[in-house]
């Protein structure tokens, strides 16, 4: 069934939009696809977990500009609409740097806030489900506070991803900002990292070397799986609402499935002997997940599109072309070929040398 037709408000052809992670999994997929409407992209990322291989495309683009900048920093640029993906968003990658991805969410949210109300931009944030925490409610409605412990090893991103939420709504409140809220379910699809750590991922890796499937608990939690091209269609149509405002709106997929099950069609799917394996489960890890979408439905006319079978088979795909492949060098893409190193003060820096750095054919 084709996607309905898109909201009566269209964006203006040509935009200069900012993409904050625009390296990473979800954000180069939306640089492709913001490029391909026609407008002027400005991918931002630090390159903590984003490859400037998921950039390959975009960076053929003459309407594509990449540039190195960690968003705890400022940034002067002028542009029009502003998408905030900057965050690790897999467990071992967040956890890794706890105090940083606390302060990538909120100091980046800060910075971008700041911009969009000097350059009068409208800016989405890319928040997620794990504001839900472990759900006492089932599904997810955006009405629904959640369930979070503030102080485990997971509240770094899960009360960083909140304390953004409360800034962007405070600053459409208080300072007349045009603010988004997207939050985002499970999401999977080419060009997430063999090491991301997420269920899709880990089931795919393992089972294309033949490693046993790691299940944790009994495999019966239950989560969502939303693919990445209707992820992106749902961002798209969030960002050109003109009635969307301020208020949260759940992303993803409302199929719910058992983890078990999922490891099950993956290893169906890639034909792998793989044995599953039990281990214990991680602390604070959510028994359910699953979005309420009636209000992006109701809103933005969009439904997810892709059925689970088919998304995996074009994830296990790509992943099997990527391992087949060398691994790059350690550090090859620290500093990525063709991105514009920013400095950490952007008013001591090259950039706040210039009156404001223009997007491509600005």
């Amino acid at each position: 069934m084709p996607l309905p037709d898109a909201p009566p408000s269209s964006p203006t052809p040509s935009l200069r939009i900012l993409v904050t992670g625009g390296a990473g999994f979800l954000g180069s997929h939306l640089c492709d696809r913001l490029l391909r409407q026609g407008h002027r992209v400005l991918c931002a990322d630090d390159f903590s977990t984003g490859r400037r291989a998921n950039l390959a495309r975009a960076l053929r683009h003459p309407r594509f500009r990449l540039i190195q900048h960690d968003v705890r920093e400022p940034l002067q640029v002028e542009v029009d609409r502003i998408f905030n993906l900057a965050c690790p968003a897999s467990p071992p990658a967040y956890q890794q740097d706890p105090v940083r991805t606390l302060e990538t969410s909120v100091l980046g949210a800060m910075h971008l806030l700041a911009l969009a109300k000097r350059q009068g931009a409208r800016i989405l944030q890319a928040s997620t489900s794990e504001v839900y925490g472990d759900p006492r409610v089932h599904p997810q409605t955006e009405a629904y506070w959640g369930h979070v412990n503030p102080i485990g090893p997971r509240s770094c991103y899960d009360e960083g991803k909140r304390a953004a939420e409360t800034l962007f709504t405070d600053h459409h409140r208080h300072r007349g900002v045009d603010v988004r809220i997207a939050r985002i379910f499970n999401t999977y699809g080419p060009r997430m990292r063999p090491d991301d750590g997420r269920v899709v991922s880990n089931f795919i890796v393992q089972a294309l070397r033949g490693e046993p499937i790691t299940l944790y608990g009994d495999g019966a939690q239950t989560r969502s799986f939303c693919f990445v091209d209707d992820l992106v269609e749902g961002l798209m149509r969030l960002m050109d609402c003109e009635d969307a405002g301020a208020a949260p709106v759940n992303l993803g997929n409302p199929g719910e499935f058992r983890v078990r099950d999922l490891a099950l069609q993956v290893l169906q799917l890639t034909g792998s002997p793989s044995p599953l394996v039990a281990r214990p489960l991680p602390v604070d890890d959510p028994l359910q997940r699953r979005p309420d979408i009636a209000r992006a439905q109701q809103l933005l006319g969009w439904q997810p599109q892709v059925a689970l079978a088919a998304g995996l088979q074009r994830t296990i795909g790509h992943f099997a072309r990527r391992l087949a492949r060398p691994a790059p060098a350690e550090g090859a893409e620290a500093l990525p070929a063709q991105a514009e190193p920013a400095s950490r003060s952007v008013g001591a820096s090259a950039l706040g040398a210039l009156p404001a750095m223009r997007m491509p054919g600005a």
